[in-house]
């Protein structure tokens, strides 16, 4: 067993909490950290800013530029984790992003780097399950999972190579486009899962528009976990620093509608 894998081992589904690093700065992103843990997360991922995130929507890119503003560095963010991980050391912690901070020194630095932090995986958003070799095989070596995206568009022929390198979790993204308040259809999440599912014993965790108690409930009926976002990053950038209060009440709903989400009949 592993840290991801006990994160998703609850009979509940496991929730998922993402927040920028260095938003509003690197000093605070601790406490935020801490917030998400007190507030009932079960896996952690921590953005790391980048001045292209092509995948996120206005409220992450605003926390992108407010953190690369603050001159957060990629040796903040492994201090950062490394500091989670000596707070916090069962709770699993996911690094996400794209790949020129993490391969602008080599695959392998990156790899020994987010391990000795004290990182359980990585979901590096713009390389490819074609283009694994980028950075797959240091991550492997490593010990650190490379966590996958499948989405609405990942066909029954390309699902193969998207699932043979992954490991940790399958995040899939359930909406064609980028993050924010657009949410997929709860038929369309559930025919994707189940298809999922049926490819991989891996755990499925759904994101992407995720905002309120009730979204999170009813995903949390067929997927093994529910990843949340943008909505947890607005709370940062409306408090600032003093965003543990408010970011831990509003987990702590989320994390209470997914406690209920196998008590209800599928």
């Amino acid at each position: 067993m592993t840290r991801l894998s006990d994160g998703f081992a609850a009979n509940r589904p496991a929730l998922v909490c993402f927040v920028t690093a260095g938003d509003p700065d690197a000093a605070a992103t601790p406490a935020i950290l801490d917030a998400l843990v007190a507030g009932g997360a079960d896996v952690i991922e921590l953005g790391m800013p980048f001045t292209d995130p092509m995948a996120d929507g206005p409220a992450i890119q605003a926390a992108n530029i407010r953190s690369l503003g603050a001159g957060t560095t990629t040796a903040d963010i492994l201090a950062i984790a490394a500091g989670f991980r000596a707070r916090h050391p069962h709770v699993p912690l996911v690094l996400m992003g794209y790949a020129n901070p993490m391969l602008r020194r080599g695959a392998e630095w990156f790899a020994d780097a987010a391990r000795d932090a004290g990182v359980d995986g990585v979901i590096c958003v713009d390389v490819p399950p074609e283009e694994d070799d980028a950075i797959g095989p240091a991550l492997r070596a490593a010990g650190v999972d490379l966590i996958r995206l499948a989405t609405p568009t990942t066909d029954a022929a390309r699902l193969g190579e998207v699932l043979g390198g992954a490991s940790g979790f399958v995040y899939y993204v359930s909406v064609a486009g980028i993050t924010g308040k657009q949410q997929a259809v709860q038929a369309s999440i559930e025919d994707a899962v189940a298809r999922l599912k049926g490819a991989t014993d891996l755990p499925i965790a759904v994101g992407f528009g995720v905002r309120t108690p009730e979204q999170a409930r009813a995903i949390g009926r067929v997927a093994d976990g529910v990843v949340v976002g943008s909505a947890i990053v607005e709370i940062v950038a409306e408090h600032g620093a003093a965003a543990p209060a408010p970011v831990t009440a509003y987990v702590q709903s989320l994390s209470a509608a997914l406690a209920d989400a196998r008590k209800q009949p599928a």
